[in-house]
């Protein structure tokens, strides 16, 4: 560290961002086991905390969020960060309704992606995934999962109980090891593989394989390659049949070639003895490595593949004709969603995510003796003359108050309000009527500037903004540092667009019958959607609302800044897709005139016209804004994120989802992830091995 402080004082640690890498750190720095070691502040632009997964309350206490947010059962950091905060918070559940993490999250096994039928229509296909043993965050109590002989043993399990599930066989006792080169080979010269049982003895063989010792799998890698080819020239034969057949057993086949191919291509690029595991296939997109390993066309262009872009918001500049997704990032994730998920494969929150995760955590860290700079929004990083170490950092004050209180009660929650309390701040009335927009960093009315120095205000930095926003306040650190000036050339993000409906029917009155889940792969500009009625009574709206539902997706980017045309362009995509395209699924939202616009509720207070101004009583974003663009994980970028352990300038770290987290995509777990390895490189906790999944090397 550069400048060192007096051992009689605790070291001052300053965070910029509180989204949910910022407050990661901040909760690992401020554990009551460091004995008041570290000083932290956080300083926050704006009044609120979360960056991409901040909440507000709107009219009715409308919860008004970014996007659609939904954490996944493989989020072990995530869920081990909230079920301690909320235990040692301790809240009073009979004045809280949301007073443990079991109250804050409830499963969502149900999850959907859509498809065309022959006459060109969209239908949902539903999975069900059934809940697996234990909770997320539960102590580990059986061999690593995360590890690639443990991933791809699972995936030729997956392939074998699908197979055997098409064929209508139970399951049979796992494949002797001792003569598995004899009975492969039996099988290459002598198997007909020409049924699904046939097919499901010969994966039961390279599942019995992909268990053995990296000596003896190396042995029989050959011979485990030529009978995955049988396999999958079968399977896909069976496919090709099934084409205009039952359509669940199509999908069932389609499922069953794409991991035939993760399985073959992790073998022929040597996953499992690779010391860089998965990052050795980063250099390719995900469709174009699961293409050159045998994946057919049709299942490369299927629903499923498209939920996986989707989800990842995968897309150059939002164009929906550019989909780009990391193979490496894409496997690995996709290997730790279906394999190593606990209790249910999404999780779904009960409230807003600033209700549920960020109130909690301010609440605690304020507990803790950790301070918050509200309306501080950083301009610039400014380095020392040697250029090792952060001398000084510059912000622009938004508005001054005295202790700013953000949090409002909404039924005994805290909450974060959509909008800045003005009545806390000096010339609040002013600042209200002249419309400043207190969290926007194109904003120019400030209330002053304020400087920070080493060895006065602080000592040691965690820049923990979103990835979009760094290159902005790091032009000196880009300028001296190699690493710096990769990060700035691989890191893309893109702008995303969301709205959120408040109906006066409930789905199954709309013409929706399938159960509340998530859907992906449907049509642009809104490719994914979720039935989001559990939050009704987490809000106090006194319209009649009968259903919630949010949508979400990339926004195409034409690189402007005008947030007001980006929310006009949003709106118009939404209104457009509510009368083009939304029957598809709720068949019942038209009628002989059109979209149903009465449909919306409308809050008493809300002024709004007829036909499609109605829209206006509901909400909308265009998440623009640097900080709240998506960071996205191209293929050959791996190498160029900056890890928080690799601290190029030696009194800062960084963190956010946009760094090398080892999962190096753009969720929940990884920004966790990175804060806890920015403690762990200030402080050296947690350890290592402590950060559930990383396996960057």
């Amino acid at each position: 560290m550069a400048h060192p402080p007096p051992s009689a004082r605790p070291t001052r640690v300053a965070i910029v961002g509180g989204g949910c890498a910022g407050m990661t750190a901040a909760f690992e720095l401020s554990r009551p086991e460091h004995a008041g070691r570290f000083e932290v502040t956080v300083y926050q632009m704006g009044f609120r905390l979360g960056g991409k997964g901040a909440s507000g309350r709107g009219v009715g206490a409308r919860i008004e969020e970014h996007g659609l947010h939904v954490w996944m059962g493989f989020y072990e950091n995530a869920f081990r960060l909230m079920r301690a905060c909320y235990q040692e918070l301790d809240r009073d559940r009979f004045r809280c309704p949301i007073a443990s993490w079991r109250d804050a999250f409830e499963p969502a096994p149900f999850v959907s992606v859509t498809e065309q039928n022959a006459r060109g229509e969209w239908e949902p296909w539903l999975a069900h995934f059934p809940a697996s043993k234990g909770l997320p965050g539960d102590p580990l109590d059986e061999d690593n999962p995360f590890t690639m002989r443990s991933y791809l043993s699972k995936a030729a399990a997956l392939v074998v109980e699908l197979l055997r599930s098409a064929a209508g066989v139970p399951g049979q006792a796992s494949a002797e090891t001792s003569s598995l080169v004899e009975r492969i080979e039996w099988l290459l010269r002598h198997g007909q593989l020409a049924t699904a049982a046939a097919l499901a003895e010969a994966m039961e063989l390279v599942r019995a394989a992909l268990t053995l010792l990296p000596e003896a799998l190396t042995a029989l890698r050959e011979q485990a390659l030529r009978l995955l080819d049988a396999v999958a020239q079968a399977a896909r034969k069976q496919l090709a049949m099934l084409t205009q057949g039952d359509r669940s057993l199509r999908l069932t086949f389609q499922v069953v070639d794409l991991v035939l191919a993760v399985i073959k291509g992790s073998l022929v690029h040597g996953l499992l003895l690779s010391p860089d595991g998965f990052d050795v296939i980063d250099r390719h997109d995900w469709r174009e490595w699961l293409g050159m390993h045998g994946a057919s066309k049709e299942s490369l262009d299927s629903g499923f593949m498209r939920g996986i872009y989707d989800l990842a918001f995968a897309y150059v500049d939002g164009d929906p004709a550019r989909p780009s997704l990391s193979a490496a990032a894409a496997l690995r994730g996709a290997m730790r969603m279906f394999f190593t998920y606990r209790g249910a494969l999404f999780w779904r929150m009960r409230a807003g995510m600033g209700d549920v995760v960020f109130a909690p955590l301010y609440e605690l860290l304020v507990r803790r003796g950790v301070r918050f700079e509200f309306f501080h929004r950083l301009r610039e990083l400014e380095l020392s003359p040697d250029a090792t170490h952060v001398r000084a950092m510059h912000f622009d004050v938004q508005a001054r108050c005295e202790r700013y209180q953000p949090l409002v009660d909404v039924h005994g929650l805290p909450c974060w309000p959509a909008h800045a309390d003005y009545g806390q701040l000096e010339d609040g009335a002013r600042l209200q009527r002249d419309g400043v927009q207190l969290e926007s960093p194109f904003e120019t009315r400030i209330a002053g500037e304020r400087t920070l120095e080493v060895g006065r205000d602080f000592d040691l930095v965690v820049l923990a903004l979103g990835g979009g926003a760094v290159p902005g306040v790091a032009r000196q650190l880009i300028a001296h540092a190699p690493a710096w000036q990769a990060m700035e050339r691989g890191l893309h993000t893109v702008a995303t667009q969301a709205f959120q409906l408040w109906l006066r029917e409930d789905m199954r009155t709309l013409g929706y019958s399938h159960p509340a889940g998530n859907l992906s792969g449907w049509v642009e500009p809104f490719d994914t959607w979720a039935d989001m009625t559990h939050l009704i009574p987490a809000e106090d709206c006194t319209s009649d609302v009968r259903a919630i539902a949010y949508f979400c997706s990339p926004l195409p980017d034409d690189g402007s800044q005008d947030e007001l045309a980006q929310r006009a362009t949003v709106r118009a995509n939404a209104v457009h897709f509510m009368e083009q395209e939304l029957a598809a699924l709720w068949p019942e939202v038209r009628d002989a005139q059109g979209f149903r616009w009465d449909v919306l509720a409308v809050e008493p207070g809300q002024q709004v016209g007829a036909g499609s101004q109605r829209f206006d009583s509901q909400f909308w974003t265009a998440n623009v804004r640097p900080s709240e663009r998506y960071a996205l994980t191209l293929p050959g970028t791996a190498r160029d994120r900056l890890s928080p352990l690799d601290m190029s300038f030696d009194n800062l770290t960084v963190a956010g989802d946009w760094t090398a987290s080892g999962l190096n995509t753009g969720c929940v777990e990884s920004a966790v992830i990175s804060g806890r390895l920015a403690a762990h490189a200030l402080s050296g906790h947690p350890a290592l091995h402590e950060i559930i999944g990383y396996d960057h090397p």
